[in-house]
């Protein structure tokens, strides 16, 4: 089908490489050349120049690039429409996620969506924040859902729901001595942090800057439950979402340390591009998704 070469083009003429373009795509690379063949044949034209590093389009192609944008979003809008009149939930969607969210909150609310729209096709990639921007950018994935603070004129983003941080330590840390802690006492104090790039690293650091904080060494995690095994081991403190270390707590594995005078909390957001491509399946997942948000805050959980 047209339409199909078309997606392939568009992909390779915006990533500039046919590996990377095969890789989005989910196709082999011959695949991907088979396509752009068959345009080029179509349209006896040559629309790329390829080399081993890099390829460039001739000005047939950048012609053919302009309209086939154009195409494609009058190609999805008719589907758009076509489903409206048909009452059903169908199409794709690419859901990108924050570790916190990704691996603590999504998969709840994916089975809850896959099962009452079974013909949306659902796709995740998990990363850490600045990883999951990048992508929503880049247009690799139809929307983000990130946690703590995120700008850039080029994205809408709707926070749609709270997230409490916790100062957590091991059972027997001294800090867990004292029913409350003063932050001066923080001072010179080992700390377990996530890696740059990482929403919950980005609050850390805040923190230690607004208050002055002297670390005496930090060790540095690129995922939350190597943060937990850490802070579980005595290596250091750390501040984490309640997501995270919810079964740690209850466990008795890790405590929580309440500070004098301070809550944390950040927010959990939804970013896309500006000129995303609505579609009846991402409206409906956006709107499950703030609809559960409610339900979690009503029961004291958000």
């Amino acid at each position: 089908m047209i339409v199909e070469n078309l997606k392939v083009f568009v992909t390779v003429s915006e990533q500039k490489n046919f590996s990377r373009a095969a890789e989005l795509l989910n196709l082999s690379q011959p695949g991907v050349s088979l396509h752009i063949r068959n345009l080029e044949n179509e349209l006896d034209a040559k629309l790329m120049h390829r080399s081993p590093k890099q390829v460039k389009l001739t000005e047939a192609g950048y012609i053919l690039y302009e309209k086939a944008k154009k195409i494609l979003d009058l190609y999805d809008e008719a589907r758009r429409d076509i489903q409206l009149l048909q009452d059903t939930v169908t199409g794709a969607i690419h859901v990108g996620a924050s570790f916190t969210i990704g691996e603590y909150l999504l998969p709840r609310l994916l089975a809850e969506f896959v099962a009452q729209y079974p013909q949306v096709e659902l796709q995740v990639t998990i990363g850490n924040t600045w990883e999951i921007v990048q992508k929503v950018r880049k247009k690799e994935i139809n929307l983000g859902l990130v946690e703590g603070n995120v700008t850039g004129e080029d994205l809408v983003i709707t926070p749609y729901m709270k997230d409490e941080m916790l100062l957590v330590a091991a059972p027997d840390h001294p800090l867990c001595a004292t029913r409350q802690a003063d932050v001066g006492k923080l001072q010179h104090m080992n700390w377990i942090l996530r890696e740059s790039g990482s929403g919950t690293r980005a609050f850390s650091d805040l923190f230690l800057q607004e208050h002055k904080l002297e670390v005496q060494r930090t060790y540095v995690f690129n995922s939350s439950q190597g943060v937990k095994e850490a802070v579980a081991a005595g290596l250091g403190i750390a501040i984490l979402s309640r997501w995270v270390v919810r079964k740690e707590l209850e466990s008795g594995a890790l405590r929580s340390i309440p500070l004098k005078g301070i809550k944390f909390a950040r927010d959990f957001s939804v970013i896309q591009t500006k000129d995303h491509a609505p579609s009846m399946a991402i409206e409906r997942f956006v709107q499950q998704l703030m609809e559960d948000a409610k339900r979690l805050k009503a029961n004291g959980l958000g």
